[in-house]
């Protein structure tokens, strides 16, 4: 449980909307079209001027503009966009108890919920520019979900303030600002592509893109489109994926998050590229938290502002952007400095498996090293055997590989009383679009691990 803290008193404070100098900066590029910040202002009137009476609002846009558009459409009315994991009845059921005035909007007509809709239009008429509007920083804009990984997703309200801190805390450390076209493989509505392909370009002044690409042919189709210096930003899943593909296209940086990175891909990634990779690490709770460039070191180091502390054997963050103390689901060993820190995975990724110990993370890590290994994951099941000793199953896409294979690489990197037992050989893992694991994916392939896809 996080400690008390008290909210940031910032009232008297507003935040500009936008964070371009004038009316002509390049905003976004769609398709290849430069967007200026004049016609991003222009479309968000126009919107926000059509928007129904109410207060909160689903923002299920796939095209990264328009989620933009909307965003700042709703900002302006005071409206607050939910951000849900998922747009299942379950879900959809649960905002309709938490905003029972909720509308959605999407700009695919096939995306159909539960709840009143509102239609995203692209024939907005011609504005001139003028002065930016200024948001009271203390304006709950946001409530995203933490991605259901560790359980059920819970939700987090973000105020305007913070959220432009936390985007232009990345933006300093980063090196990014006007000029910068910003690429994204991950959607927006989820907090790493929310922070990092929308609001880091809307509050730093950079371009964000509209597309999401997601298959190899389509990443390097949309970096050959935009002008230097690009950015992008994606998830280990994708990057590997992308490079597996063959010739990866240059790109100036390339930013990862939302699962570990090995040290390994990371220097292939630069190699293959000629990009600087830099890795995030945050969460949903208290947002971007830290980055490390793995090729140069194993240590995170805090944004500026920010400061960890232990409470109840927990590291606290706070400071900066983050709005109350939050405290931290991994094991952190913070250094002298109280700068940089260790991270040894999370508390929940422990095992003990007769009175040794490791991390789910670690042993991820080391399946995922195997070559010829596609894809894999280790899972704590849900049952317990008869004898009380925790037995490990894994899952593994490796199509060049037999099940024997594979567990004699696991013997020569992993004490045996962490061999996976069964081991399950299987044609793909239930990712998400973000490339996670969620929890109840896991426990459905875990069910039906006497079964497997594929011959082992």
């Amino acid at each position: 449980m996080s400690p008390p803290g008290a909210r940031p008193q910032s009232a008297a404070q507003a935040v500009p909307l936008i964070g371009h100098a004038s009316g002509e900066a390049i905003a976004a590029y769609r398709a290849g079209r430069a967007i200026t910040a004049r016609e991003l202002l222009g479309d968000v009137a126009h919107v926000a001027a059509a928007l129904p009476s109410a207060s909160h609002v689903l923002n299920l846009c796939a095209d990264r503009y328009r989620f933009a558009v909307m965003l700042l459409a709703a900002i302006s009315r005071g409206q607050l966009t939910l951000l849900p994991p998922a747009t299942t009845p379950h879900m959809i059921h649960a905002m309709r108890r938490f905003a029972p005035d909720a509308y959605y909007v999407a700009d695919d007509a096939s995306v159909a919920i539960d709840l009143p809709r509102f239609d995203f239009t692209d024939d907005a008429p011609a504005r001139e520019w003028s002065e930016v509007p200024r948001i009271p920083a203390e304006r709950d804009v946001a409530c995203l979900f933490t991605s259901g990984t560790t359980g059920e997703p819970q939700p987090s309200v973000k105020s305007w303030g913070p959220l432009v801190a936390d985007a232009l805390a990345e933006a300093e450390r980063l090196a990014i600002g006007p000029r910068h076209a910003i690429l994204g493989t991950v959607p927006a509505q989820h907090m790493y592509g929310f922070e990092s392909t929308v609001l880091l370009p809307l509050a730093s002044g950079a371009a964000l893109t509209a597309e999401r690409p997601y298959y190899p042919g389509e990443i390097d189709a949309a970096i050959a489109r935009l002008p230097a210096p690009r950015a992008l930003f994606t998830t280990p899943f994708h990057l590997k994926t992308w490079l597996a593909a063959g010739d990866a296209a240059p790109v100036e940086r390339i930013v990862s998050a939302t699962a570990p990175l090995s040290l390994e891909l990371a220097a292939e990634a630069e190699r293959r590229t000629g990009a600087e990779l830099h890795e995030i690490y945050g969460c949903t709770e208290a947002g971007q938290v830290a980055t490390r460039r793995p090729t140069v070191s194993s240590d995170w180091e805090l944004y500026a502002g920010l400061r960890l502390r232990e409470h109840e054997g927990r590291a606290v963050v706070s400071g900066g952007h983050v709005e109350s103390p939050i405290a931290l689901q991994d094991v952190i060993e913070a250094r002298a400095d109280g700068v940089h820190f260790a991270l040894h995975g999370r508390f929940s990724d422990m095992v003990n498996i007769a009175g040794k110990r490791s991390s789910l993370g670690y042993l991820n890590h080391q399946l995922a090293s195997i070559e010829g290994v596609v894809d894999g994951v280790y899972v704590v099941p849900e049952e317990r055997e008869a004898d009380g000793v925790t037995r490990l199953t894994a899952f593994v896409v490796a199509p060049a590989l037999t099940r024997a294979q594979v567990l004699a690489a696991l013997r020569e990197r992993i004490d045996a009383a962490f061999l996976p037992r069964p081991l399950v050989m299987v044609d793909a893992l239930p990712r998400n679009i973000t490339g996670k694991l969620p929890r109840a994916a896991l426990g459905a392939l875990a069910r039906r691990r006497r079964t497997p896809t594929r011959a082992s």
